[in-house]
């Protein structure tokens, strides 16, 4: 499967960006391709996605949650894929964003664009926009607190 991974400093406290991450149902406004996000528990969410004119859906599992450290998460139905996205509190103000994405291309489209690594320019573009919309509003839209595994 191929690796993706890409980072971001954001100029706000490990807090505020990781909470508003949580908020897993805006994804659609910094995640390109994403057309929806619904959370259907603490653990589930089924993701709907379209990449390279194709629309697919899939649940994906939290397997871990730690409140202003970390998110994992894995596919249980639909294409593999698997990541972990880690936040670094760089200083008072400023968080470090690191998204690592396992995924498992399927048809040509999608073999052609990750062979040209098109989905690394992908990640990192969605998370500058991530970056965008927090350093843009400067608050949360909510938080989940929880913790999962470990």
């Amino acid at each position: 499967m191929p690796t993706v991974s890409s980072d971001i400093d954001i100029a706000l406290p490990v807090r505020t960006v990781y909470d508003q991450w949580t908020q897993f149902e805006d994804y659609p406004a910094f995640m390109s391709g994403v057309e929806e996000v619904r959370q259907l528990d603490d653990r589930t969410l089924y993701w709907d996605v379209r990449v390279g004119g194709v629309e697919r859906g899939f649940q994906a599992e939290i397997t871990e949650q730690l409140p202003d450290e970390r998110i994992a998460w894995r596919s249980t139905s639909g294409p593999p894929n698997a990541g972990v996205v880690t936040f670094h509190r760089l200083d008072e103000r400023t968080t470090r964003v690191r998204l690592q994405l396992e995924w498992e291309p399927e048809g040509l489209v999608e073999r052609v664009g990750s062979a040209l690594q098109i989905d690394d320019a992908q990640v990192a573009a969605d998370l500058r926009e991530f970056a965008r919309l927090m350093e843009d509003n400067g608050f949360a839209t909510g938080a989940w607190r929880g913790t999962i595994g470990s």
